[in-house]
């Protein structure tokens, strides 16, 4: 059982809340207690190296463009009027397990989110850029449920600059890398289609998310099980069997 990063209910020490973990209160109240109060996590994944690949690539690519104060051809072709954000703090925010952080006195969480890029408009309002890839033969889109995560990640994204006094769009982008599949060979080499998807956040949610999320850790009752939860199911399932 983990003895770091467990929720202290007291009140004159805020607690760190990232936004992958307000994404899992959002997907299972229970899971996210289990984790961030008694310290039980989810099993962990195994990394993604070729996705951490292709957004290390891309924010190369942009970071070129930056430098510059230019827009990237991809920007020009799909007539987006905005350049990327220059700003001293943008590595920081880009750093996992630091990002931008902002403190919610009502919940007392510090909120944080690494963020992949931020464009900027010539009247100076942001607009929040997350990269993806995947390898689809059937094209991307944007529909689905886990794609429902993509958006509310946006939206912490949009809330967490706002907090911190910028401002920003409504409007965010998805830079998606596509891996093509009908080469006649790998020859040492992916190839993708990169499109850009526009997608319109509401982050109204957050607020009300973060006062539930702490209502949830300083109740003393575990959460029922979520039954569209697959940890969830799972466990459930184990217990049956094991009886």
């Amino acid at each position: 059982m983990r003895q770091r990063n467990i929720f202290n209910p007291d009140p004159k020490v805020p607690f760190k809340l990232s936004r992958s973990k307000l994404e899992d209160f959002t997907r299972c109240p229970r899971c996210f207690y289990l984790d961030r109060r008694l310290g039980v996590g989810r099993p962990s994944m195994p990394s993604f190296n070729l996705n951490s690949a292709v957004d290390t690539l891309f924010k190369k690519e942009f970071d070129v463009h930056r430098a510059n104060g230019t827009a990237h051809p991809l920007m020009e072709h799909y007539k987006i009027n905005a350049i990327p954000f220059q700003h001293p703090k943008m590595d920081i925010w880009r750093e996992n397990f630091q990002g931008i952080q902002v403190h919610h006195p009502l919940s007392n969480f510090i909120v944080t989110g690494a963020i992949d890029d931020i464009w900027v408009t010539p009247d100076n309002q942001l607009h929040v850029v997350d990269y993806k890839s995947t390898a689809s033969e059937k094209g991307i889109d944007m529909d689905g449920p886990y794609k429902d995560g993509y958006k509310r990640q946006i939206e912490i994204y949009q809330w967490l600059l706002r907090s911190s006094g910028f401002d920003v769009s409504n409007i965010g982008y998805f830079v998606y890398a596509n891996g093509r599949t009908d080469r006649k060979a790998f020859d040492g080499k992916l190839e993708f289609d990169v499109e850009i998807f526009p997608y319109t956040g509401d982050a109204s949610w957050v607020e009300d998310a973060l006062l539930k999320a702490r209502d949830c850790l300083e109740s003393d009752t575990l959460p029922d099980s979520n039954p569209t939860c697959e940890h969830c199911i799972y466990r459930t399932e184990c217990k049956e069997v094991e009886k």
